[in-house]
């Protein structure tokens, strides 16, 4: 026994190793101001572009991304469809997302795209939603991008590389498909005002309980941490006197309206 102690971490050890680090993920400005920044020449730069503003609208899943069909995706009531019998979904779940509200700017990217795909592409509805890149050689024998094949990507290193070249190009650090979802828990905490509105948020992101989206994406950044403590320090009355010097004065007055004589 005295043996196996001696391998044994200590309290403090066990508690360091457990400290969770702080994530890091972008902001929604930010994810915008990539967006903009990003070439539109030809279909290969559209469909990257689609491509990101797909992820923030949704918070899909990178393995998610790679093999959506266009029928998944319902534009009339804003419903991705995530079947497990044709998406690869995380423990094999129905996921059903509806598009977060990001911005009608966001939304409007995905619709010319996929308006594009089957309009000008005449793409059906099984194709995929974001076609792979079809590549030729140039004249040194060295591969090109030459527009889009209707296939599916077979793995999700192109879509890192798309995401890690538009990050890049809009002077900012690399920021990877996942860590979208992680924005999107941090807008939720925003503008959620009561249970079952995060409710309706932790299971459009794939959740079936709040607490995953609390205990695996809820811990607050120390960015919003900061925004709420300067809310809650300008929670004071028209003198500026702190909330809790307000509350003691309240009570306070109440008292002596119990004790005043009649």
């Amino acid at each position: 026994m005295p043996d196996i102690e001696y391998f044994s971490l200590s309290d403090k050890d066990t508690s360091a190793a457990k400290a969770m680090a702080e994530k890091d993920f972008p902001t929604i400005e930010q994810i915008c101001a990539v967006l903009k920044k990003m070439p539109l020449i030809n279909e290969v730069e559209r469909r990257n572009q689609a491509l990101i503003a797909f992820t923030l609208l949704t918070g899909v899943r990178v393995q998610v991304l790679m093999i959506l069909r266009i029928k998944h995706v319902d534009f009339m009531r804003g419903l991705v469809k995530q079947n497990p019998k044709e998406v690869k979904t995380k423990f094999s779940k129905t996921i059903n997302t509806f598009f977060f509200p990001v911005g009608e700017d966001i939304k409007q990217i995905v619709v010319n795209w996929i308006n594009y795909l089957i309009q000008e592409k005449l793409s059906d509805t099984n194709m995929p939603l974001f076609p792979r890149t079809a590549l030729k050689h140039d004249a040194n024998n060295a591969f090109i991008a030459d527009g889009l094949e209707s296939i599916h990507w077979t793995t999700t290193t192109p879509i890192r590389e798309i995401f890690k070249e538009a990050f890049k190009s809009a002077g900012l650090p690399y920021y990877n498909p996942h860590s979208f979802r992680n924005t999107l828990v941090e807008l939720g905490q925003k503008i959620c005002k009561n249970p079952e509105q995060f409710k309706a948020w932790s299971q459009n992101l794939g959740h079936e309980s709040p607490l995953t989206t609390f205990t695996s994406y809820g811990t607050l950044s120390l960015r919003r941490q900061g925004e709420v403590m300067e809310g809650l320090s300008q929670l004071v009355d028209k003198d500026n006197k702190p909330l809790l010097l307000l509350i003691y004065q309240i009570k306070r007055q109440k008292h002596y309206n119990v004790m005043k004589p009649v």
